[in-house]
Parts: C-alpha cells; sequence; structure tokens
C-alpha cells in the first residue's frame, strides 16, 4: 500500500503519529532530535543536491502521491504512428521523425489531470449519496441511485491534452460549421521542435480520432531562440526579450528578418541585438532604394520592351528570374531562413550595389528611350523582389508595393511572382565584369588609392572576349572609379609599374604611379597565385574522383572543368604579371 503522510497544505497528516498537525520543516527538525535521543543518528553531513522550487514564491517543490486521471493511449498512438510512417503527415526536418516515433512507439498511459484553477474540466461526476462516480460528456441530471446530489470532479485537463483540440475545436467542433469544412484540415503547422510530442503529437491523435483525418499536411519545425550565452529563454531565468520593445526600437520588420535569416531549418538561434540592428539596416537600404527609384518615376512605368534592354537590364532580369525560383523553391523546401538570406544578399548587393548604380548614368542622360527603359526595369525589379520579400518583412513591402506605379490592392493578395525569361549569355558576360571591377575596387583600396582619385584602366582581352567587355566599358569606368576605360592590343601599351587585375579572358591595367609599392604588388600576386592554386587543386581532386564523375550531372561536371580551365588561365596570367615587375 501506498501510505502518505502529508495533506496538499504540507502539514503532516493522522499518518503522521505524534507528528500530525505539525508542518512539514518543524517536523523535519522534530525527527532529527528524536533519532539523536533514541541513539539511531549515526551522522549528519552536509552536502548539496538539487530541489524543485515553484518559480512563482520560490516554495520547495513536495512530490505527493495523490489520485489522478490517465488516459489509455496506445490505441490512439498507433494511427498517429502510421500517418506519418506513410507521409500523409510530413514532418520538416525528415530527421524529427526518430524523435516522434520513439515516443508514440513506446506511449504509456497519460496522466491527464492537473490541480490548477484553469482548464477544461475533468468529465467525472460524483454521487454525494452512495459514492458512484460518472465519466460522461454531458453533466448527468441524476445518478442510477436517483440522487441528483452530484458534484464535477475539481481538476482539469492537462493544458496539453487540451491544446490538442486546436485544430478543430476552435472551429466550432462538434459542430458542422463553415469554418470547420474549410480550415481543417490545414495545410502546415509551424512549431518548435521542444513541443514535438507534447502539442503536436496529441494534435495528431486528437484529429484522426475526432474528425477522422489528418489536422494538417505539413508540420515545420523550428528550433528555439536562444539568449546569448545559449540558454532557452524562461521567466525561472529571467533572460527573455520583450519583442515590443525590440519593435518600438527597430521595428517589426527588422525583428522578424533578424529571426529568419540564415537560419537553418530546426536550428537554434541566439539573439542578438546587432543581428536586429543589420536587419534594420537593410530595411534602410531597402526604403532608401525605393525612393530613389520613385524620385525617377512617374505616375505610370511604360512596358519592358526587349529590344530596348541594355545589357545590365538583361543581366538584372535574368537575376530576377534565378531569384524568383530560388526563393519559390527554398519556401517549398520551408527553408525559409536561406531564401532570407539570399534575398538579403541580391537586393543589397545586385540590385542596389549593381544595377542601380549603373542605372543612375542613364537616369539623368539625355536619351529620353533609354532612361525609361531602366526605369521600368527598376520598377518591375522592386515589384518582384517585394513580393519575394513580402513573407519576411510585410510592413514595408506592402509600403514600396502600394507606392510603385501600376500596382493595385494589396500585396498579400496580389500573384505570387513567375519565373521571366533568362538571358544566360548576358548573365555570363556581367559576372565576369562584375568580377574584374570587384579586382580593380579591392586593388585601390590595398594601394589606399583615395576614393575620389581616378586613374585610367587599360584592358587586354582575348580576341573571343573583347566584345563582351567593350560593350560594358562605361560601367567599367564608373563602377571602378576609372577616369577612362581603353582597350590595348598588346603588352606594349601597359604603363611601366603598372598594377594588374586578373579576369576571366582579361587583364587590367592601373598606371598609379608614385602610389604603387613594388613589393607589396609582388606580395599580392604571390597570394592570389596560391588562391588560384588551391582552387586548382580543388577542381582536380573533384575531376580525378570516379565516384564524382559517375554520380555528379553532366553539367555540374562540365562546370568545374570550366572552372578549372578558368583557374589555370588566370594562374598563367599572374605568373606572367609576376615575372614582368620582377625584371
Amino acid at each position: 500500500p501506498v501510505i502518505r503522510v502529508m495533506d496538499d497544505r504540507g502539514v503532516i497528516n493522522e499518518n503522521g503519529g505524534k507528528y500530525a498537525g505539525v508542518g512539514k520543516e518543524d517536523a523535519r527538525a522534530q525527527i532529527v532530535e528524536e533519532l539523536k535521543q533514541l541513539g539511531l543518528m549515526v551522522k549528519i553531513e552536509d552536502y548539496k543536491h538539487n530541489v524543485g522550487h515553484c518559480y512563482r514564491c520560490d516554495t520547495t517543490v513536495e512530490p505527493l502521491v495523490s489520485k489522478q486521471w490517465f488516459v489509455s493511449i496506445k490505441s490512439l498512438a498507433e494511427p498517429a504512428i502510421e500517418a506519418v510512417r506513410s507521409g500523409d503527415i510530413k514532418l520538416i526536418p525528415k530527421r524529427c521523425e526518430s524523435v516522434y516515433f520513439n515516443w508514440l512507439e513506446n506511449i504509456r498511459d497519460w496522466c491527464i489531470s492537473r490541480q490548477l484553477w484553469w482548464g477544461h474540466r475533468i468529465p467525472a461526476y460524483y454521487c454525494a449519496d452512495c459514492g458512484e462516480m460518472i465519466v460522461s460528456v454531458q453533466p448527468p441530471e441524476k445518478c442510477k441511485c436517483g440522487s441528483a446530489n452530484l458534484s464535477q470532479d475539481e481538476d482539469v485537463l492537462d493544458t496539453w491534452f487540451s491544446s490538442g483540440l486546436w485544430p478543430f475545436s476552435t472551429l466550432g467542433w462538434p459542430d458542422k460549421t463553415p469554418d470547420l469544412e474549410y480550415f481543417y484540415p490545414t495545410n502546415v503547422l509551424v512549431t518548435g521542435y521542444d513541443i514535438l510530442f507534447f502539442w503536436v503529437a496529441r494534435m495528431i491523435m486528437s484529429g484522426l480520432e475526432c474528425m477522422g483525418e489528418k489536422p494538417f499536411e505539413y508540420v515545420c519545425i523550428h528550433g528555439l531562440v536562444r539568449d546569448a550565452q545559449g540558454r532557452k529563454m524562461s521567466k525561472s531565468l529571467g533572460n527573455g526579450i520583450d519583442p515590443l520593445e525590440m519593435i518600438e526600437e527597430y521595428g517589426a520588420d527588422a525583428l522578424r528578418f533578424s529571426l529568419a535569416a540564415g537560419v537553418r531549418i530546426g536550428g537554434d538561434l541566439r539573439f542578438s541585438t546587432d543581428k536586429v540592428l543589420a536587419a534594420r539596416n537593410f530595411a534602410n537600404k531597402i526604403w532608401n532604394a525605393a525612393r530613389f527609384v520613385l524620385m525617377n518615376t512617374g505616375d505610370t512605368v511604360l512596358p519592358i520592351e526587349e529590344n530596348r534592354l541594355d545589357i545590365a537590364d538583361k543581366w538584372m532580369l535574368s537575376r530576377l528570374t534565378d531569384m524568383t525560383e530560388d526563393i519559390t523553391s527554398l519556401i517549398d523546401k520551408f527553408e525559409l531562413g536561406l531564401a532570407a538570406q539570399k534575398l538579403h544578399d541580391f537586393l543589397w548587393s545586385e540590385l542596389c550595389d549593381w544595377y542601380i548604380e549603373m542605372a543612375k548614368p542613364r537616369l539623368s542622360g539625355e536619351d529620353e528611350a533609354d532612361k525609361q527603359t531602366a526605369i521600368s526595369v527598376l520598377n518591375h525589379a522592386l515589384v518582384i523582389t517585394m513580393k519575394l520579400l513580402h513573407p519576411f518583412m510585410p510592413f514595408i513591402t506592402e509600403e514600396i508595393y502600394q507606392s510603385l506605379p501600376g500596382t493595385e490592392g494589396s500585396i498579400m493578395v496580389s500573384p505570387w511572382p513567375a519565373p521571366g525569361k533568362r538571358y544566360e549569355a548576358e548573365e555570363k558576360i556581367m559576372g565576369n565584369v562584375m568580377e574584374l571591377i570587384r579586382g580593380i575596387r579591392n586593388i585601390r583600396a590595398e594601394m589606399n588609392v583615395p576614393a575620389g582619385k581616378k586613374v585610367p584602366v587599360r584592358i587586354l582581352a582575348a580576341p573571343e572576349a573583347k566584345a563582351d567587355y567593350e560593350i560594358c566599358a562605361k560601367y567599367i569606368e564608373r563602377l571602378s572609379m576609372a577616369s577612362g576605360v581603353e582597350f590595348i592590343e598588346d603588352k606594349s601599351a601597359v604603363p611601366e609599374n603598372a598594377v594588374s587585375v586578373i579576369g576571366v579572358g582579361a587583364e587590367a591595367f592601373m598606371a598609379l604611379g608614385d602610389l604603387i609599392d613594388i613589393e607589396k604588388e609582388l606580395a599580392r600576386l604571390d597570394a592570389e597565385a596560391a588562391r588560384l592554386e588551391n582552387e586548382i587543386k580543388r577542381a582536380e581532386s573533384k575531376l580525378g574522383n570516379p565516384g564524382f564523375i559517375a554520380k555528379a550531372p553532366e553539367k555540374v561536371v562540365q562546370d568545374e572543368r570550366d572552372k578549372l580551365a578558368t583557374y589555370a588561365e588566370m594562374l598563367a596570367a599572374v605568373r606572367r604579371r609576376r615575372a614582368e615587375l620582377s625584371k
């Protein structure tokens, strides 16, 4: 038999003999004293151990034996196991299935009663006259003995057990309401991995049992937001963050984006104010870009005419197609963190730092048709990117979208973007040109060339690449802070002590005069040669792996071969340049 010597108030009951009516702390002290008097105390020593305490009032929690309500759960667990095992319900990421199956395949009866003042009351009733217990969905009017002197059990359902009814009880169940018909089952449940068993499993079991079908198709399981030390946020530790305070200081969009960008599905996140600040700066970048476009846009925007597109326009439209496909695919796979990070990089760098800068001279130029084409592409790029970004930053995207000409209604109900035309040749050319410009910028930074000082750039391009670079000369001049761009036929036109940048199919030279440090340039070329040698080794290792050649798609293998050839060409150019400077 189970003997309980303490009541619910922490006072010794009748089973405690002469200590009955004494509080637990006093009783313990008196018992120790009696053990001493009886000569039964061997020794007393201090030691530390964990004792449960209430996080509200810090009172010691005493374990007690009491009558509780249990539900036999095995018959409910089996359909829930099958629903996930068959793929009818999909847990994302899939690795969470092992935790789910481990719980349900080793299920025991669940204690569902709690001694709280709020919650669903246990549907059990007691007859005060004959002691009969009645369990009933509907409150009984009288006992089988005829007595109406009935009282309901004071215990309530466990919170998790009640919340397991959420997918349908909130929609009017057990009545067949229009909301229940429309919203059950739903598509996606989003939740943290820490309540996969406590809540998700209960919803699946309750839904299958009460509704006869699954409550949702996908369960997107994210990680936990932890504090800067990696601890779980909790009331007892007092390390939680008030989102309203963060929103007040940084904005709701910034807070949302900081919790999404770069986080792999199912992975934990350490909360950082720096990340929220960075997200706010990102929002400012988008806002300023939109203001710039709107300053140059009238009430209407002309349709994009393909025959008027510049190479930069085609590059941007092609990259928008790439982004639309990538972001759509990532969201479909619930990789929200990667989608957010890709959008950040594309908007900040490719749209703002590259395309808008390329478009600025056209917007202030005298060619009205060219100006209108740039405006049309800029407006289109903002419409597409705002739609892609809307799930992550709903407020700023809504505001910008409704300010753009040609848009109607809310962005929330606008169609999701469809991929447009891809201009692969122009995209590749612009990629090579941008790489060359980055190289020139890096050289200027390494040589500490003042930002406002312009120097001429001479480009020696391979015959097959010369036309590609020539068509982009105006962009090379503007974005590399050059005083002019000249294409040369051979090395005889290279100024003495010039610094060089190796690109794909081209080499750029800048006559920096007294600003150049020959020893520093030689060291830079050595570092670049070492980097290219490492890339060549990596590519050769990949291509030398029979498993890679056999299993990888042909395009992937060919890309590696192309990279190897490009790196080899660039390395040869670096070595030639070093030899020239060493003379």
